[in-house]
């Protein structure tokens, strides 16, 4: 059986990209499905005096020790203002100082969403384009507009839209 880690780029107790990928993870057939909250991995801000300091924090080493014991991910990107939310930055920075190659080549669906009718399409195209050279083997993709219009009760109501969803998560179910 694979192993999934899932995952959002946002540390809200509410966040949509949470409910997003763990609806995603859902779909996955004969997974084992670990939800991981970002909360759970604080960490001091990433600069170089603090890493020469006090080394990388266990947290960072922690979060990469689940990354590299998993066979896929499910990772949702909250956008902020254009990019990504501060606290996932963070953690990405932290664990590239460990592998540059943050992802380890494993299979990703990468989803994003926000409440308005861009769905995060800005950090989105952020991690498609940059994703593939930090060791991201990105096998699905989706991008769900207007959250709050297209979500409801754990699941997403749009029908195109979660049908589009699903094919996305069949490519990740068959790369594990």
């Amino acid at each position: 059986m694979s192993k999934v880690l899932v995952f959002a780029g946002s540390n809200s107790k509410a966040s949509i990209n949470k409910q997003l990928a763990t609806y995603a993870s859902s779909l996955l057939k004969n997974t084992e499905i670990e939800v991981l909250d970002l909360n759970d991995f604080p960490l001091p801000i990433y600069g170089i005096d603090t890493e020469n300091e006090f080394g990388v924090p266990k947290n960072a080493r922690r979060f990469v020790s689940l990354i590299e014991g998993a066979d896929g991910i499910v990772l949702s990107l909250a956008e902020h203002n254009g990019s990504y939310a501060a606290v996932f930055k963070n953690i990405f920075d932290w664990m590239s100082r460990i592998e540059a190659k943050v992802w380890r080549n494993k299979p990703m669906l990468l989803l994003s969403t926000s409440p308005g009718v861009r769905g995060g399409s800005g950090v989105f195209a952020s991690a498609k384009m940059a994703y593939p050279y930090q060791g991201g083997n990105i096998v699905g993709e989706f991008s769900l507009p207007s959250f709050f219009d297209n979500f409801r009760d754990g699941k997403v109501t749009n029908g195109e839209l979660n049908e589009i969803l699903k094919s996305e998560v069949l490519k990740l179910d068959r790369a594990l």
